[in-house]
């Protein structure tokens, strides 16, 4: 399946990512025949869950990952509706019943399937993007962020949101791209998500892209700068990729399904230049 070149967007030098300042520390085209072990943990937050729950759906065709929820997918937690195929670089959490672990992005979550530590891509500062499709079912949303590992302290909890991609904001017409920073249990950071209408069809192929130091976020779509903000994080935190799905009523029609949405390629970048702050880095398993 053929990926199409991103446009050639006519924007000053100033607003256009420049990625001379960094190296590519990980990577991933998907070119293979499964997902890479080395690379992807294949669930959502799987420590809130259990296996059957948090496993992602998924094929791999030509370079191009498909992210799946099928009609007979079970939703992510057995009392709730929501479905969710996640691929993400890594896993912590603490012993069952404990409520450590990472992104408790919710009040109640509990540890149900303990996890062993794996920090397969933790960085602490630099870039990450991702070339993405998303679908226009209303129903769905493709996502990707970067969330605090939170091993180290539960506080370390903040939230990079590259871009969440709402099927019903998007089409031919333009697309509205959901990024910003959410404090979590962060008491250091301050919330602030934001719409921005862009003049893209985000059911085909763009590029989702944010740089950060511990003092400065910048989010760009396509190399072109689309907002900045003066808070950064500065501790390790683990990329997600994920499809979910919101439940529309009780009854699902089979016929709707699967729901998709599809990654071409991911790549993280380490800040090089003497001008980034020392602590920029890539934190891998050895």
């Amino acid at each position: 399946m053929p990926v199409p070149a991103a446009p050639d967007f006519d924007h000053d030098a100033d607003t256009t990512l420049d990625r001379a300042g960094y190296q590519v520390v990980f990577e991933d085209d998907f070119t293979g025949l499964a997902l890479a072990g080395d690379r992807w943990v294949a669930h959502y937050l799987p420590h809130w869950s259990t296996p059957e729950h948090s496993a992602a759906r998924y094929t791999l065709d030509a370079g191009v990952l498909t992210l799946r929820i099928d009609a007979d997918q079970p939703p992510w937690l057995p009392e709730e509706e929501l479905r969710v195929s996640n691929i993400q670089t890594g896993s912590f959490s603490g012993p069952v019943g404990s409520d450590r672990g990472t992104h408790r992005h919710r009040p109640g979550l509990t540890v149900r399937t303990a996890q062993p530590t794996r920090r397969l891509y933790t960085p602490s500062t630099g870039m990450v993007e991702a070339r993405l499709r998303a679908t226009a079912d209303p129903t769905c949303m493709l996502a990707v962020w970067l969330v605090g590992f939170e091993e180290t302290a539960p506080e370390q909890a903040g939230e990079i949101c590259i871009a969440e991609l709402y099927g019903h904001a998007l089409g031919p017409g333009g697309s509205t791209v959901r990024m910003g920073i959410k404090a979590h249990h962060d008491p250091r950071l301050g919330e602030d998500m934001a719409d921005i209408a862009l003049g893209i069809d985000a059911t085909d192929w763009h590029t989702y892209a944010a740089a950060w130091t511990p003092e400065e976020t910048r989010f760009y779509v396509d190399d072109r700068q689309v907002r900045t903000l003066s808070q950064g994080l500065d501790y390790p935190l683990q990329l997600m990729i994920d499809l979910f799905e919101f439940p529309a009523g009780p009854v699902r029609d089979p016929a709707a399904y699967p729901k998709t949405g599809q990654v071409a390629s991911v790549r993280g970048y380490q800040p090089t230049g003497p001008d980034h702050d020392r602590r920029a880095g890539n934190d891998r398993e050895g």
